[in-house]
């Protein structure tokens, strides 16, 4: 699906594998533009929170995802235009090889992406130990799919300037595009890693010094002015949006031919709890509510609210913390008593647990759910998911395909509930257990799956619908 240029100045950073470092480079350029005056909007292609956290302090805006699993290709055509129409370069972070997908035609890849956008790529290539050879890796990059336009290199762990010249001198021979930068091996580590990412830009209190060396590592590396000029060849007059497509954009439109319901939707978000999409929160806004953020951490208790968001993240490294705020918890628990709508995911989920077990440690969570959390060294559940409702439920109806994510490692030490309360049954994925996910009690539903409000706008709607019955029901 091959579309128009959207106008607007672009580039996608992308690599051979995970682990090349395109996310350092792309936080650094995109850090760089941003300090030469440039308003640069940033993207992260997949559902990755870490890295879109990253690129959203780089850039000191919001980062948006674009997901083609998650969300179907005229939604992510148009949330693009959307969320950098009033940009000057747009820097899309990849993800994974460029040519990975979920299936042989690589759909939900880069590359599927880069053609969708019609911007250029820019291969983020790791040196290590080789040489002539990397020049034949990106001819073959080049020639799978010719609709890609790669249209740069950036050399990444060089060795020094030997190494430099026969890899720029082989690629630039052999391939016809130019080498952009050569960044050598860091010797210090800036981004710690935990899991599968980078660790959440709230835990790291070295944040803005790793942004500022992201930076100046790409400043004295790369060749920034030809990046641009790449972006700007990519871009002509932006098309006008179809109706079609123009339909996407009805969820994050504000309401404005009925009154506005006028709840107040809390969203527990600190170091414990970041996994949210922009997205989502402007959702519940385009729908009338207002977003009040809390820290369970920190709060000693929770204000007049009419709904909780708990959204994902890693309890565990706060577990002592989120323990000890004894009021909150117990406030948590009691307002679920008395019908307080909550939606929790993967991290949220883990929050509503009675206890999380940590090297023999127990830790007491809000005790909303029947369950005991545990902590395992790999992935239990990692990838993306697709469940169907099949009970009833306060938020979606019986029926409803629901397209997510899932990046856990907690495990379910122990669940005292039953099948039946879990109104989702996992198609693809691994869910909470037995296939089953979505955890239902009273008006909390609470699942290991991720959502995005633009493949699933009526989550928002289910929110605020739930927040004005409830509001309704204390007067």
């Amino acid at each position: 699906m091959q579309q128009k240029a959207t106008g607007v100045p672009g580039i996608i950073l992308s690599a051979f594998s995970g682990g090349s470092g395109k996310t350092l480079l792309s936080i650094g350029i995109t850090a760089a533009f941003t300090s030469r005056g440039n308003n640069t909007a940033p993207f992260k292609k997949g559902p990755d929170y870490i890295d879109a956290g990253w690129l959203s302090l780089a850039a000191r805006r919001p980062c948006y995802n674009l997901d083609t699993f998650l969300c179907d290709k005229n939604q992510v055509f148009s949330s693009f235009l959307k969320n950098s129409k009033t940009s000057d370069i747009a820097v899309i972070e990849g993800n994974r090889g460029l040519y990975d997908g979920i299936d042989l035609e690589g759909s939900t890849s880069t590359a599927e992406l880069a053609k969708l956008l019609t911007l250029p790529v820019i291969l983020c290539i790791d040196c290590t130990k080789t040489t002539r050879t990397m020049a034949a890796a990106v001819s073959g990059c080049i020639s799978f799919d010719p609709d890609v336009m790669i249209k740069g290199v950036i050399l990444n762990r060089v060795a020094g300037p030997r190494h430099e010249n026969i890899l720029r001198t082989s690629i630039e021979h052999h391939c016809g595009i130019p080498v952009l930068g050569s960044v050598p091996k860091l010797k210090k580590q800036s981004f710690p890693e935990r899991h599968m990412g980078l660790v959440p830009t709230p835990e790291h209190e070295w944040a803005k010094d790793s942004i500022e060396t992201a930076k100046k590592v790409v400043i004295d590396n790369v060749d920034l002015d030809v990046l641009a000029e790449i972006a700007k060849e990519s871009a002509s007059p932006q098309p006008a949006v179809s109706s079609e497509r123009s339909k996407i954009f009805e969820p994050f439109q504000q309401v404005s031919d009925r009154k506005s319901p006028n709840v107040r939707i809390g969203i527990l978000r600190d170091a414990a709890f970041q996994f949210y999409y922009n997205e989502n929160l402007e959702a519940l806004q385009a729908q009338g509510a207002e977003t009040i953020f809390l820290s369970p951490i920190a709060d000693k208790q929770l204000p007049d609210i009419d709904a909780l968001y708990i959204g994902g993240g890693f309890p565990e490294t706060s577990a002592k913390e989120l323990s000890e705020n004894k009021g909150f918890r117990k406030q948590v628990k009691d307002l679920v008593e008395n019908g307080l709508p909550v939606y929790a995911e993967c991290g949220g989920l883990m929050y509503l647990g009675e206890e999380l077990i940590l090297d023999e440690k127990t830790y007491p969570m809000t005790g909303t759910l029947p369950i005991v959390f545990g902590i395992s060294n790999r992935p239990q559940g990692h990838g993306y998911t697709i469940s169907s409702v099949d009970k009833e439920n306060p938020w979606f109806d019986i029926g409803t395909e629901l397209r997510g994510h899932e990046f856990r490692y907690s495990t379910v030490l122990q669940w005292n509930g039953q099948d039946e309360d879990m109104v989702f049954s996992t198609n693809r994925g691994t869910g909470f257990m037995n296939q089953r996910d979505g955890i239902c009690y009273k008006n909390v539903l609470a699942s290991y799956t991720h959502l995005h409000s633009l493949g699933t706008p009526f989550w928002a709607e289910a929110m605020v619908r739930n927040a004005v019955e409830y509001k309704r029901s204390k007067d």
